[in-house]
């Protein structure tokens, strides 16, 4: 649809009349109601002269008073004045997430536990009896492994076979913690 001088005169004196830009389109057939509002974007048109015109039914539509324009980069748009309901804070959180009492976890560690002392050995001295877990930065020389003796179905040592095969509820169990 091409904006014939015509057509962009009519467009000018319905805004003008404070139509609608759905009802300018449908006077003007063919064209949408957004083409409408950028049509008068693009031609700086002020605000209108009122709020609103007379429906294609016949009946007048209510008026907003309208505000004072504000300084924006549109000048056509005019700011309307419309009564807001505000919350303070956050209202709506609160009343999902009232906690009553608070429940202190106390982590005691396992007094079993007993840390081998790596025998460092390097890629080349492993063996299938010897645990694989890889200690340090690979990128260092101090990279080595942990060499301890292993189980003959396990790559690891029986301390680093708990560290790599842990129950699945402790995994999840430490996942919600986190």
């Amino acid at each position: 649809m091409n904006w014939t001088d015509e057509r962009v005169e009519k467009l000018k004196r319905l805004w003008a009349e404070g139509l609608s830009a759905s009802q300018i389109a449908a006077q003007l057939g063919g064209v949408s109601r957004n083409a409408v509002i950028g049509k008068v974007h693009r031609l700086n048109l002020p605000g209108r002269a009122k709020a609103g015109g007379v429906a294609a039914a016949g009946r007048t539509q209510t008026k907003r008073p309208a505000a004072a324009p504000r300084p924006t980069n549109f000048p056509s748009r005019v700011a309307t004045a419309r009564p807001a309901a505000r919350t303070v804070g956050a209202t709506a959180l609160q009343d999902e997430n009232d906690v009553d009492t608070v429940q202190e976890i106390i982590v005691a560690p396992k007094g079993n536990v007993v840390v081998p002392i790596s025998k460092q050995l390097a890629l080349t001295d492993l063996t299938e009896r010897t645990c694989k877990w890889p200690v340090g930065d690979p990128l260092k020389d101090d990279f080595h492994f942990c060499g301890c003796e292993s189980p003959d179905a396990s790559p690891y040592c029986a301390y680093h076979a708990r560290l790599a095969y842990q129950p699945v509820h402790e995994r999840r169990r430490a996942a919600a913690r986190a």
